[in-house]
């Protein structure tokens, strides 16, 4: 099929997406605590590039909470809006950018419960604007990278804490 867009370099439209999963030895309701509902307090603890974050709605993080927040990623200052669009205790947490085209998932699965949580983190960027197709393979790399960076620092944050409890 005849497909200009990769005739001209421009890239793809489909979303760029980063994986990791990890094995996070702690509990995962604990871990989902942690997670969804102390985003605010946590979130720039195990992503350092933000530098700003609060909470716009009202009340406890729930489906629905509205948040803001402020990141420098390579020397760029974005900010930007999301919104909780899945919160499913001990499973699940998705925010999906309502300024900008993106979404993070974190998924547990419970490997023992009592102890030890697979953690999987995804961004997609749901959109690559056409002035950033020609970057697309870089812009592709880096979130794959800030994937696995999210999910090793969870689990350097939550297993250094857990053995500092411990001693």
């Amino acid at each position: 099929m005849f497909n200009l867009g990769s005739m001209l370099n421009l890239g793809s439209t489909d979303p760029v997406v980063g994986r990791a999963h990890t094995i996070v030895e702690y509990p995962t309701t604990a871990l989902f605590q942690y997670i969804a509902d102390g985003l605010f307090e946590n979130y720039p603890l195990w992503s350092p590039e933000v530098k700003e974050l609060e909470k716009i709605t009202p009340g406890p993080v729930q489906l629905g909470t509205e948040g803001r927040q402020v990141r420098i990623d390579q020397g760029r200052r974005t900010e930007s809006r999301f919104k909780i669009s899945a919160y499913e205790p001990g499973t699940r947490l998705t925010l999906l950018g309502t300024s900008d085209p993106f979404r993070c998932t974190y998924e547990l699965q419970a490997f023992h419960p009592e102890c030890s949580t697979k953690l999987t983190f995804s961004f997609e960027l749901l959109e690559i604007l056409p002035i950033m197709r020609p970057l697309e393979g870089l812009v592709r790399a880096a979130i794959r990278d800030g994937a696995e960076r999210t999910v090793q620092n969870i689990k350097r944050l939550l297993e250094t804490d857990k053995s500092k409890r411990i001693s």
